[in-house]
């Protein structure tokens, strides 16, 4: 069974950064497939943060543009999201999927958390 597992979240000031990688199990997932990035604030409902396709083309949510940079390696098997000058707004726990998704991947994501 395919997994994806998100890390690199954790606890930072406003206007810092962070680096979340999600690894597949399988390349399977990789291969031919758009791959994005959500996620869910408290109280708020699941959202696409990013997504890029197998070649590297992107597209951001109007909020993060130009603060956030979507990234994969296709050998590894791996998608990155590079956070740059976070904002409180930007607490939510974050999580990688298949575009559009797939139930079966949701994993337990990475929490961020925007606070002074």
């Amino acid at each position: 069974q395919v997994q994806l597992v998100e890390s690199g979240g954790g606890l930072v000031q406003p206007g810092g950064s962070l680096r979340l990688s999600c690894a597949a199990t399988s390349g399977s997932i990789f291969r031919d497939n758009i791959m994005g990035w959500y996620r869910q604030g408290p109280g708020k409902v699941r959202e696409l943060v990013a997504r890029i396709t197998s070649s590297g083309s992107t597209n951001y949510l109007d909020s993060v543009k130009g603060r956030f940079t979507i990234s994969r390696d296709n050998v590894r098997n791996t998608v990155f999201l590079q956070m740059n000058s976070l904002k409180p707004e930007d607490t939510a726990v974050y999580f990688c999927n298949t575009y559009p998704t797939r139930y079966s991947l949701w994993g337990r994501g990475t929490q961020v958390t925007v606070s002074s």
